[in-house]
């Protein structure tokens, strides 16, 4: 008899214990799994690395997979057509999720959960790209292993699936044979580590160079968010000090100073950062300065001028903030990201 294709709650760990592959025919086929509303560079980006790979004698057989086959519609309004339903992908190696924005906000429906099931448990390796994170999620699958999705997301991640060690810096996490990867973009870095995986690091350069990306992107993703370590806080009391400290960073915010501000003594104020905002003031009042040192650099200040402006100081000072926080240079960051008509004040 044919078991049918398992809901959710279907999936157990023996569902999901990868198949021997060792007379799979023909090797390496990719099955991405795709979806109405899904952001169609989480699919195109990677589907180019495998595309590449094979123009490189490499080949990767694809198949559009879709809960219940036909032709999906992408959020920018194209359509993809002649997607298969999972019992008709034939079979498959590398399994990557796309991501969309529901994922993240409604969760995905039983139906897309019932497909990616049927599909995990025939793939040697599951790659989910942005918000794609949270279908294995969902399943249970990254329980008690690491992974990563769009910053934007990363928080509700960690929220709505405590089991998950989410890493929201990355830019690709793997962790056995379930590799994540962070938003948009960042599926191409995931599909070229998964290309150097197979084929070694020449390879993967290879393509990285005719794509004209990073091979290993400098830094992570955090580079990417503004104000997402900063969140508001809850309470009237709190909120007075905070928005002192946003309206002015580079006055004097030491810990007597915000205590004065609040009328409480420095330990009631401590414990409030903590209750409300889950860190200490210290490094509250560090991340609202690395916000508008990033706004400044982006304005076309200097190091130096956006060091003293965000209240961090000096030179080194805001190197080392970015380093911590942001895993790359002022300098780098104001290349990267700045306008380029605008001279360095």
């Amino acid at each position: 008899m044919t078991r049918p294709d398992p809901t959710p709650s279907d999936v157990t760990p023996s569902d999901v214990t990868p198949p021997d592959h060792a007379d799979q025919d023909p090797p390496g086929r990719v099955a991405f799994l795709v979806f109405d509303e899904l952001t169609l560079l989480d699919l195109s980006g990677p589907l180019e690395v495998f595309h590449q790979a094979g123009a490189l004698g490499l080949p990767y057989p694809t198949v559009l997979v879709s809960p219940r086959g036909g032709t999906v519609t992408a959020s920018n309004g194209v359509t993809l057509a002649g997607t298969v339903a999972p019992a008709g992908t034939g079979p498959l190696d590398t399994l990557v999720i796309a991501g969309a924005d529901h994922l993240a906000t409604r969760g995905p429906d039983p139906e897309l959960l019932a497909a990616a099931g049927a599909l995990v448990a025939r793939a040697r390796r599951v790659a989910t790209v942005c918000s794609g994170a949270f279908v294995p999620a969902a399943l249970g699958l990254l329980d008690g292993r690491r992974a990563t999705t769009h910053w934007r997301h990363a928080a509700a991640l960690a929220r709505r699936h405590p089991g998950v060690r989410v890493e929201p810096d990355a830019l690709h996490v793997r962790d056995g044979r379930f590799h994540t990867g962070a938003g948009i973009s960042a599926g191409i870095d995931l599909a070229l580590a998964l290309v150097e995986d197979d084929h070694g690091a020449d390879i993967a350069r290879d393509i990285a160079r005719e794509l004209v990306v990073f091979m290993r992107r400098p830094g992570g993703q955090s580079q990417f968010s503004t104000a997402a370590a900063t969140p508001p806080a809850r309470g009237e009391l709190l909120r007075a000090v905070t928005e002192a400290v946003r309206a002015d960073p580079a006055a004097d915010h030491g810990l007597p100073a915000m205590a004065a501000t609040a009328a409480v003594s420095t330990r009631h104020l401590t414990r409030l950062f903590r209750a409300e905002l889950g860190t200490t003031p210290a490094r509250w009042v560090e991340r609202v300065r690395l916000d508008r040192a990033q706004q400044l650099l982006l304005e076309g200040h200097s190091v130096t001028s956006a060091a003293r402006r965000s209240g961090l100081g000096s030179d080194e000072s805001l190197r080392r903030a970015f380093a911590h926080h942001l895993g790359t240079t002022p300098s780098d960051y104001r290349r990267r990201f700045g306008t380029a008509q605008l001279p360095a004040r």
